[in-house]
């Protein structure tokens, strides 16, 4: 039988100078991160780091900077003022690679806390939504102390671990944290339209969460043997796959699987996931890798941009040289696309800001990331139409993107550019 304890005393393994990681997204497990927080008094200099976590992150707050320093991996709203505040940090690493500071003990880890569902009657839990880098995290860190929630999906592939592999078990029966998003808007409709154009049938997809892919997943409902290999996917796809458009016949990797390595959505998304032999939930270092993405035939994957100068550069992690999110998976999967048969890599952006600013530039803002490089990139897409840059010199590059660009900036840019060279 495995060892019961209250979250407050579970904790208590937790010692200063120590560091811990948190299993991401969804799956980040509340009742420890806030037990967690609540020894702060007793506690100094202990790292916390994750990729994006829901719910809250007290230990982040600035007044407890003494007792805790987050270190993001991915950088979500609800840690991002601690690189303002001191408090914080931001590691960049691929999603692929992430698994493999602990492999490397790159970053050694005190303690893991961890996110699972109630062990089977063989002794099996489930990391269920969220697999990431967290087995990596349990295999090389001192200690583990598992959240066992009765409301956790049992999720099949990877994430399934022994008891024997958990030092401490705090039981809760507890809802998931939820995400939902609104109706896409007239812009990101048009966004959505032009990218299920580029869409063939036997196609496997990655894509994000937003109203972006949203967008995109509501007009492939006429599309056929559609795959899904993807870091992350959430309740847009589950209508695609009961009506079999997504089926995941033609895909070279995991064929008659939909491949992921976490999950954000709904109770509908945890609900379908549970216990589904059709959802697979690896390792980022597995998902992510680009020799494997690069096996599925068609592949398309999807990613977003803060901003794209005329050359193709494209930023995703900073606003100048602020850090806004983070390297994440674009990388691996801009990579695996283009290297896959029949492959196509895709940035989706909105023209212009809320405010009305371009977000295709004549140059990046100073200090901004360049997360895919101008010759990593292929297809750009804004609700004006579809870049194609692959193989293209830099002035055809500047006359296609001017041409995606807000009518209200293209001179601008084209004459910028010109005047920078």
């Amino acid at each position: 039988m495995y060892k019961i304890v209250s979250a407050e005393d579970a904790v208590k393994v937790i010692k200063s100078n120590n560091r811990v990681y948190i299993q991401a997204a969804a799956a980040a497990p509340q009742l420890l991160m806030k037990a967690m927080t609540e020894r702060h008094e007793e506690l100094r200099n202990v790292e916390v780091c994750h990729l994006h976590v829901e719910g809250v992150a007290g230990y982040a707050n600035p007044e407890l900077r003494d007792s805790f320093h987050v270190n993001s991996f991915f950088i979500g709203n609800n840690v991002r003022h601690t690189l303002t505040e001191g408090n914080g940090s931001y590691t960049p690493v691929f999603l692929s690679e992430l698994p493999l500071l602990f492999k490397r003990n790159i970053l050694p880890l005190d303690v893991a806390l961890i996110h699972v569902s109630v062990p089977d009657k063989h002794g099996y839990c489930s990391l269920g939504v969220s697999v990431e880098a967290t087995l990596a995290a349990i295999d090389n860190a001192k200690i583990v102390v598992a959240q066992v929630n009765e409301q956790m999906p049992r999720t099949h592939g990877d994430g399934i671990i022994h008891i024997t592999e958990i030092d401490l078990f705090v039981e809760c029966n507890e809802a998931i944290p939820s995400h939902t998003l609104g109706e896409p808007s007239p812009i990101e409709n048009k966004i959505g339209d032009y990218i299920a154009g580029l869409i063939e049938d036997k196609s496997t997809l990655q894509m994000g969460i937003g109203t972006i892919p949203n967008a995109v997943l509501s007009r492939l409902k006429n599309h056929k043997d559609l795959g899904l290999h993807t870091e992350m996917f959430s309740d847009g796809v589950i209508d695609l796959i009961l009506k079999d458009v997504i089926n995941g016949n033609y895909k070279g990797v995991s064929p008659g699987r939909a491949l992921s390595t976490f999950l954000i959505g709904s109770k509908r998304l945890y609900d379908y996931v549970d216990d589904n032999p059709f959802v697979e939930m690896r390792e980022s270092d597995y998902v992510n890798d680009v020799s494997i993405i690069k096996q599925n035939p068609r592949m398309v994957a999807i990613n977003s941009a803060i901003e794209v100068d005329v050359t193709g550069q494209v930023c995703a992690d900073s606003i100048g040289a602020k850090m806004y999110s983070g390297v994440g998976g674009q990388m691996d999967y801009i990579r695996g696309a283009s290297l896959s048969e029949g492959g196509k890599a895709i940035i989706a952006l909105p023209s212009v800001t809320k405010k009305g600013i371009s977000r295709i530039v004549p140059s990046l803002k100073s200090g901004a990331g360049i997360v895919t490089t101008r010759a990593h990139v292929h297809y750009i897409v804004t609700e004006y139409g579809i870049a194609n840059l692959y193989g293209k010199t830099i002035k055809e590059r500047v006359k296609a993107l001017v041409n995606i660009a807000h009518p209200d900036h293209r001179e601008f840019i084209d004459k910028t550019y010109y005047e920078l060279i």
